[in-house]
């Protein structure tokens, strides 16, 4: 079952809220194949409730690696961290981008970003190439994601979107 239809209008205020981003790795829905779909930050099986506070829009692929998991272990430390909270947390407080790839600037962002594998060479290459294409026509509508990621008013509203819901 799809997201839409699992969660109907609610599936709309949540991707809405996110600006259509997945806020994991922030690339827009209509860039990746499979699209974006609804997930519960913390998974229901952990006793995560179906709220809009619990809820984030995410792509594929972050929704698949992320699973019911809440966190890792840090390599660095070896201790137990919870995941990046897209209700919670600032998303550059935790991950910068550097020529596609998404770098880790906490404990938070390294475990987030390795389980959800943000670096992962298809992924990173995905990345480069929409940024290649948004600088050879900037009037594209093709590549949503680079052209609302760095578009200056949405970059402070998508990162302090979880203000709205606490």
């Amino acid at each position: 079952m799809t997201s839409a239809r699992r969660y109907g209008d609610g599936w709309r205020r949540v991707a809405d809220r996110a600006y259509r981003l997945c806020e994991y790795c922030l690339v827009h829905e209509e860039d990746v194949y499979h699209g974006c779909e609804v997930d519960h930050i913390r998974s229901v099986k952990h006793g995560g409730l179906t709220v809009m506070e619990n809820l984030a829009f995410a792509c594929f692929h972050c929704n698949r690696h992320k699973g019911t998991d809440l966190g890792s272990v840090s390599v660095r430390t070896g201790t137990l961290i919870r995941f990046y909270h897209p209700r919670e947390d600032r998303w550059i407080e935790h991950f910068m981008w550097s020529e596609g790839r998404i770098e880790p600037l906490t404990e938070i962002g390294e475990v987030t970003g390795r389980l959800l594998e943000f670096n992962h060479p298809e992924r990173v290459a995905f990345r480069r190439i929409l940024a290649e294409s948004l600088s050879e026509d900037q009037s594209s509508d093709a590549f949503h994601s680079i052209s609302r990621q760095s578009h200056p008013k949405i970059w402070p509203k998508l990162f302090d979107v979880h203000d709205r819901w606490k």
